[in-house]
């Protein structure tokens, strides 16, 4: 497929589920700033949900917030019914590997029987629409690489790879990519699927290891990697993805995959070792008995079912739609520091208590 005959269709008006997420709020912003599409925010504003995210497109005049649950079906058909969105950007999500381990109800929950009712209410919402308003609807399922399983020391995830989940979280993922392509397949909602590699930037929860890292080195906390650190994942700066979602959103086949990585495979170890790096730099550490912060690294038990390697080719949405990553790790990392030394305010108010950087997924 030639770029320069590609259809461009951009929404009038925009579902994004999940949009007081991290990579929820990312793509909010992305939207108003640079686009002319009217955004419904539909987030229900669990832990990892945080209006603050939000604070610098709240007064927007094409934003609107919707505090609902996605299992709730009956409000979020309201939704549908009261903004007739032209598309769906469905990122919503229970996300975190080890919290599905010591909890994977919510996983079931959120991520298979609030998918079935996102793609029931479109299917009905598609189905009454006529001529160009129809033609143009499209349904877009944000997924993760780790419904591929696990890479051995080479190769690459393919689009057309089989699934091999390895953890609650990785398997409601899968389930929910089944229902997607079912709802394609059965009912032809216009419908598109992506897989992500791991995301890193700007306004992350503390839970996930970039920003935990930061924090705790900040604090003089031990620094917790699991294992020996040698498992190796794809980077990808969050700005880069949901420039890719934007691309696929109005320029991507329906009936499609398209897996979106940064090119940056690192261990985690390494990943660890770069920020201590960067905080040197930037923050010398004044912490006794500490002179640099790669001393505060500790290594814990792993993480029951650790896959080993992640790895994405993103060869197809580069020759399908142009779209390659602008950051490098390096590029990216520096940024992801800067922000979190600058928005330590912001880190303090969105733990609200139930989480504070304590060891999860040990169930096992």
């Amino acid at each position: 497929m030639e770029n320069d005959i590609l259809t461009t269709t951009e929404p009038n008006t925009l579902i994004v589920t999940g949009g007081a997420g991290f990579i929820g709020s990312a793509a909010v912003r992305y939207l108003l700033s640079s686009t002319d599409t009217r955004v419904i925010n539909l987030d229900n504003l669990t832990y990892a949900g945080n209006l603050e995210s939000l604070a610098s497109v709240a007064d927007h005049p094409n934003y609107v917030f919707e505090q609902v649950d996605i299992c709730d079906k009956g409000e979020v058909s309201r939704v549908f019914k009261q903004y007739r969105p032209d598309a769906v950007l469905h990122l919503a999500a229970e996300s975190h590997v080890d919290r599905s381990i010591d909890g994977p109800s919510a996983f079931i929950q959120t991520n298979i029987v609030g998918v079935y009712n996102l793609l029931d209410t479109a299917r009905d919402y598609w189905s009454n629409l006529e001529g160009n308003e129809k033609e143009r609807f499209r349904f877009q399922h944000v997924s993760t690489d780790e419904v591929y399983g696990s890479l051995g020391k080479t190769g690459l995830f393919r689009e057309d790879d089989p699934y091999k989940p390895n953890s609650p979280y990785s398997a409601s993922k899968a389930s929910s990519d089944h229902l997607v392509r079912a709802w394609r397949e059965t009912y032809g909602l216009p419908t598109l699927i992506t897989n992500c590699s791991n995301n890193y930037g700007p306004y992350q929860f503390p839970e996930k290891l970039i920003p935990l890292v930061i924090l705790n080195a900040l604090e003089g906390k031990p620094l917790p990697v699991y294992g020996r650190g040698d498992q190796v994942r794809d980077w990808l700066y969050v700005d880069d993805h949901v420039r890719a979602l934007w691309e696929v959103l109005t320029r991507g086949e329906p009936g499609q995959t398209y897996n979106i990585g940064g090119h940056n495979e690192k261990t985690n170890l390494d990943v660890v070792k770069t920020l201590c790096a960067a905080l040197d730099r930037r923050v010398p550490s004044r912490h006794p008995g500490i002179s640099r912060y790669e001393e505060l690294i500790t290594h814990v038990k792993d993480r029951p079912g650790h896959d080993k390697r992640y790895a994405i080719d993103a060869d197809k949405i580069q020759q399908a739609l142009g779209w390659v990553p602008e950051e490098t790790f390096e590029t990216g990392m520096e940024k992801t520091v800067r922000w979190y030394l600058e928005n330590g305010e912001w880190c303090r108010r969105v733990q609200d208590g139930s989480y504070q950087r304590e060891r999860l997924g040990l169930t096992g």
